[in-house]
């Protein structure tokens, strides 16, 4: 395989897990006949409203959404990346922010559990307690698609460059990255972001993102496509919808081999650097 197509779902979702599946149906539907290979759904797509409302929303990881996602990737024959869902965990009191994996057969192949939490108090303009309603992770997941490995990561996980070059280390060649980015931070910080993970690691950064207002807030939106030398190759408008573009995993290996940043690492020094750090 030298190529691979894939797409990007931008949704504006809201409280209503019933709607937001219509919705999400319609435009992978879009996606596959498109000809994208791997489809991915932004971040907590199924349920996008107040806090308060997230325990309700929660679901088993063999509940109706997983159910609905592995019929979804079987009826097109795609790989589908379920962006993510509340998961319910054994503390009744949080959950968790989960991504599931289906290959074409319907099957789930990989879960990921957001491990990095966004708590933030933007002191008079914005606060977010993310660890108020929802467990971390501890696992670094990553999945074949084709024989191609990638990596996934959820939203905050983006400030994180350490989870990133580990995906790397671990053979991804694509980063996945749903998220619900405020508005707040992502006008200024998204495509920075975005551009510095597909550079740092020579790897293509698939982000499908939420975009709008909701009833938890406002997502800036602007979902991205960016290849391993951090060129833009589509980016979303300001509205729901779908973006696409072919990977083209030829050229990926060229730029890996004329810059051998990632074979020019040290880890014996960071790790010595690491020991003596407070």
């Amino acid at each position: 395989m030298t190529t691979l197509r894939v797409a990007a779902i931008q949704l504006n979702s809201q409280d209503d897990p019933a709607e937001n599946r219509h919705t999400a149906g319609a435009l992978i539907e879009t996606a596959a006949r498109a000809g994208a290979r791997l489809v991915a759904l932004p971040e907590t797509w199924t349920y996008l409203g107040a806090p308060a409302g997230i325990a309700a929303a929660a679901e088993p990881l063999d509940g109706p959404t997983a159910a609905w996602l592995a019929e979804t990737a079987r009826r097109f024959g795609i790989y589908l990346h379920g962006g993510s869902f509340y998961e319910r965990a054994e503390d009744a009191r949080r959950v968790y922010n989960t991504t599931l994996v289906f290959d074409p057969d319907g099957r789930a192949i990989a879960r990921y559990r957001k491990i990095h939490l966004y708590d933030v108090d933007f002191a008079g303009q914005f606060r977010l307690m993310e660890s108020d309603t929802v467990a971390p992770g501890d696992e670094v997941v990553t999945a074949a698609v084709d024989g191609l490995t990638v990596g996934l990561s959820i939203c905050y996980d983006l400030r994180f460059p350490e989870l990133y070059r580990l995906l790397t280390l671990a053979g991804a060649r694509a980063l996945l990255v749903p998220a619900a980015f405020t508005l707040h931070t992502g006008r200024d910080h998204w495509e920075v972001l975005l551009r510095a993970r597909a550079i740092e690691n020579q790897a293509f950064v698939i982000a499908p993102a939420q975009v709008g207002a909701h009833p938890g807030g406002h997502c800036f939106g602007r979902s991205m496509i960016v290849d391993p030398w951090g060129t833009v190759l589509a980016q979303a408008p300001d509205r729901p919808g779908v973006i696409t573009a072919e990977l083209d995993l030829a050229a990926q290996e060229r730029i890996r081999r004329e810059l051998p940043a990632l074979a020019n690492r040290r880890p014996a020094v960071y790790e010595r650097a690491s020991a003596v750090a407070p």
